[in-house]
């Protein structure tokens, strides 16, 4: 009688319990943003390793993975106190992990360079069970978290949550050029970026560009943004009507900045205006793998928004986003719910869209296409930043990184690019005005929800015993060491599966998964896989002259037209320009972005009649076919020697397919196909 009533108690709890933890997976599928999931009953938690409220209730928002459907059976007295045994013992190893010869180590981590993200780590860490070691440790750790830059030490193994260069390649100055590259091949891809002139080099070009336009149409009367190159959190952002503002003129002689268009209709909640923080992970460089995190942040301007005017220019909580501006304003509201304040989710502005009748599905279309678009125009001089800190051979880490995406949506809903971000904020406090002039940092529960989320499934996914992990759990049978364990499985050990507790992982791959959309567009990609072939010397990030001269000859460029004595002269003009106008000095000789400037002039050359970005793609479809020729006429070479004998091969011919940045062939389009191609949904 007893055992019959016991089963159907069992039965009913794992049925219901079973039923809520499906209908917080449906809404999850569903794009809401996720609850946390009370448990059917409470279970006992160590206090020393128990995580702040505040972060339970922020992350820890699916409940526990349910006991294996085996027969329900009570468990026998000694299986309850051998399992309770085998606990106890395993607790000194490490929590999560089973004890014998199939257990696993904690996966370790250096936060000593962590900073400002540090609180939002140690919470991350702690849910994921893992060893953190606060002030570093001689031997080598799994994951060196880095707060600023790859160079905060010297690492020469694990993994760093930084690539080399990264910071330099987001920098204003920087990002508009790789993105005015692209901009030239690719126009109708790229015009999600505002138009901008780098200053002071482009000033005279600025001038004479709006003086034109207006012109041409008398009622055109723009505003002008201006940035300065170095600066962060809005720090000496500021507006103007006219080129010839006295403001932009002091700009030019103290420190580098972009001007750029400014955008107008900007799409208002309240009436006001507000951009959107997306944390973007770049997982691998090569092959390219991205990740965008299904949730970000809304911040909002603190004044309701007027279209810019003389008398308004110098409001700055009307027209700038930045959070560190408007926490200064007396309007600003500090709020813990992700519906309300100055500070606000980007699943709850979504869930507001849709509610009037907006194509959420679109809107969020749009921001992968401009997330992978952006981050395909930067990883080609990431890629020569990469082999000059870590050249093939030599020991070094690998690399991931968290970069923060800013986004203005229009009234229209197009999203535009605002800039992006190397080191985003990943503090979860805030500032709070006590009296004038004094502060205390209080927690922010919208920003841990979703930053605590990002990080802790980075690590997730850059878990280097991952894949021991998933063996581990394809294969159970492997961890049985004895009766004790048998036993353990039986009753529903809870610390068999070290992530059971956590939620489903907050980051969506973008790329490859969209590959076949977007390959076309690395062509700049394909171009500094040349440019890295010809440097020579090892770590170097410039292209000689007898490097450039070799990518010549080696890809037989030259003809009766353009002698060698001609691309000397081509290399000395280019060269000596961008090295200018470029604050990188450290060596001399054809950075990537001036060899991208002669390629295009080569292309243009040779093939006379077709578009600019079809004339590079023929170029680079013949370089890289007589250099595999030179490859394997190398190979037969070598082989020859070792045989005796030259085997006979035929040598690859051209055909109409371009290989693609990811090693697979793509189907090569013209025209107005390429253009359109990338405009597909993106589910």
């Amino acid at each position: 009688m007893w055992r019959g009533s016991r089963e159907r108690e069992l039965a009913a709890s794992w049925e219901a319990a079973a039923a809520a933890e499906q209908l917080g997976v449906d809404a999850g599928a569903a794009g809401e943003p996720e609850r946390p999931a009370r448990e059917e009953q409470p279970r006992a938690v160590d206090p020393a390793s128990a995580p702040p409220r505040a972060a339970e209730e922020g992350d820890a928002r699916v409940s526990r993975r349910l006991p294996p459907a085996l027969p329900l059976v009570p468990p026998r007295p000694e299986a309850r106190a051998l399992c309770q045994l085998a606990k106890t013992r395993g607790r000194g190893r490490g929590r999560g992990y089973r004890r014998g010869s199939g257990s696993l180590r904690p996966v370790t981590v250096d936060s000593s360079k962590a900073r400002t993200s540090l609180d939002a780590l140690k919470i991350s860490l702690r849910q994921l069970r893992w060893k953190e070691f606060p002030f570093g440790r001689r031997l080598p750790c799994d994951i060196y978290w880095h707060g600023v830059s790859f160079h905060d030490s010297d690492i020469l193994s694990g993994q760093v949550n930084k690539f080399p260069g990264m910071t330099e390649m987001v920098r204003k100055i920087t990002l508009s050029r790789a993105l005015r590259i692209m901009q030239n091949l690719f126009p109708e891809e790229y015009n999600f970026y505002p138009r901008s002139w780098i200053l002071p080099d482009e000033f005279q070009l600025f001038v004479t560009q709006v003086r034109m336009v207006k012109d041409g149409d008398p009622s055109w009367k723009p505003t002008f943004i201006v940035k300065p190159d170095g600066g962060c959190q809005g720090d000496g952002i500021y507006l103007i009507k006219d080129p010839n503002d006295i403001r932009l003129t002091g700009t030019l002689q103290s420190r580098p900045a972009v001007v750029q268009e400014y955008i107008y209709k900007p799409l208002l909640i309240d009436k006001l205006k507000f951009d959107i923080r997306l944390y973007v992970l770049l997982k691998s460089l090569d092959p390219l793998e991205i990740y965008i995190a299904k949730d970000g942040l809304s911040r909002f301007c603190t004044e309701p928004y007027q279209e810019p005017n003389p008398q308004n220019l110098h409001h700055v909580f009307m027209h700038l986003t930045n959070y560190s501006l408007n926490i200064h304003s007396g309007k600003f509201v500090h709020s813990d719910s992700a519906n309300t304040g100055s500070k606000r989710t980007f699943s709850s502005i979504l869930c507001r869209l849709s509610s009037k009748g907006v194509d959420i599905k679109k809107v969020w279309s749009d921001i992968i296409s401009l997330v992978i678009k952006t981050v395909i125009a930067l990883t080609p001089e990431l890629k020569v930043f990469y082999q000059s800190d870590i050249p093939t051979g030599r020991p070094g880490p690998t690399c991931f990184q968290i970069l923060g995406f800013d986004i203005l949506l229009m009234k229209s809903l197009k999203p535009m690019l605002l800039e992006v971000n190397a080191n985003p904020s990943m503090r979860i406090e805030h500032e709070y005005e006590l009296s004038p002039g004094v502060f205390e940092n209080i927690p922010s529960l919208v920003d841990e929800e979703v930053k605590v989320a990002v990080i802790r499934d980075t690590l997730r996914l850059m878990d280097p015993l991952k894949k021991k992990k998933e063996t581990q759990a394809q294969h159970p049978e492997k961890l049985f060491t004895g009766k004790e364990d048998l036993d353990c499985e039986l009753t529903g050990d809870p610390d068999s599966n070290p992530e059971a507790h956590l939620p489903s992982i907050c980051l969506k791959q973008v790329f490859p998964k969209y590959a076949k959309q977007f390959n076309y567009l690395r062509l700049v990609d394909r171009m500094a896989n040349l440019f890295i072939r010809f440097l020579g010397i090892k770590g170097t990030m410039k292209l000689g002259p007898t490097g450039f001269r070799t990518f010549i000859r080696n890809c037989k460029l030259s003809s009766s037209s353009l002698s060698m004595a001609a691309v000397d002269i081509l290399y000395i003009d280019i060269t000596r320009r961008w090295n200018s106008v470029t604050l990188d000095q450290r060596d001399s000789g054809m950075c990537l972005q001036a060899f991208v400037e002669a390629f295009f002039f080569l292309a243009q050359r040779k093939f006379k009649m077709l578009p600019l970005h079809e004339q590079v793609a023929s170029l680079i479809d013949l370089c890289e076919y007589h250099l595999s020729l030179l490859d394997e006429k190398r190979l037969v070479c070598g082989r020859g020697r070792g045989r005796g004998r030259r085997p006979q091969s035929s040598p690859p011919q051209i055909n109409p397919t371009t290989q693609s940045a990811a090693g697979s062939p793509t189907p090569r389009m013209t025209g107005a196909n390429k253009l359109s191609h990338s405009r597909h949904g993106l589910s």
